[in-house]
């Protein structure tokens, strides 16, 4: 469903269209301050979100002669923004510089990590992973992460120590944490999520 323009955001989306620095100011300073919030929350980053802005508005400005005046220019603002935000997540995978800006925040991300991998669609990514670990700690963690068991009913059914399972657990969480973050086909496809999440 298309979202009408409020009167005077109309007059300025009409400016605009025509070439007029002024409204495109307007507009700028209007959404200026909510874009912001919205790309910091997934970017984590001033000078990423800064960067996302300039080419955003820039998109529109030259892109003016296209702008219907009688639709808000809101929807567009923020899925462009999205859309850009998800592609440098995309990148983070390949490119160190944004690596670099984006890896700090992996290990507040990584709960959401598991909570993917175990998903059906992702299964092929899974499997890669539990193939890196030892036998036992692939056991452990299907056992408790896939199948849902109690530390108490895998140790029973191993025959080790509720103690033992722990330290599975933690051992292959620390590799596979350590293996999503290296690998750029995971950082690719996770970081691209996060960009949905920090949206919800």
């Amino acid at each position: 469903m298309e979202i009408a323009s409020a009167p005077d955001e109309m007059d300025l989306l009409r400016k605009l269209r025509e070439g007029d620095v002024s409204a495109f100011e307007q507009l700028y300073g209007q959404y200026k301050i909510k874009l912001t919030g919205n790309l910091l929350r997934m970017l984590k980053s001033p000078e990423l979100v800064e960067d996302v802005l300039q080419d955003l508005f820039l998109g529109l400005w030259e892109n003016r002669a296209r702008i219907d005046p009688e639709r808000s220019i809101r929807p567009y603002l923020f899925q462009s923004a999205a859309n850009k935000a998800k592609n440098i997540f995309r990148r983070a995978g390949y490119e160190q510089k944004f690596r670099d800006y984006l890896l700090p925040q992996w290990s507040e991300y990584y709960s959401h990590v598991e909570e993917l991998l175990v998903l059906e669609e992702n299964k092929h990514l899974l499997d890669s992973l539990l193939n890196q670990l030892s036998p036992q700690q692939r056991t452990v963690y299907s056992l408790c992460k896939l199948e849902e068991k109690s530390y108490k009913e895998v140790a029973a059914e191993l025959h080790i120590s509720e103690t033992t399972v722990n330290t599975h657990i933690r051992n292959a969480n620390l590799l596979l944490k350590k293996l999503t973050q290296e690998d750029p086909r995971f950082l690719s496809y996770f970081f691209g999520f996060f960009v949905m999440l920090s949206l919800r």
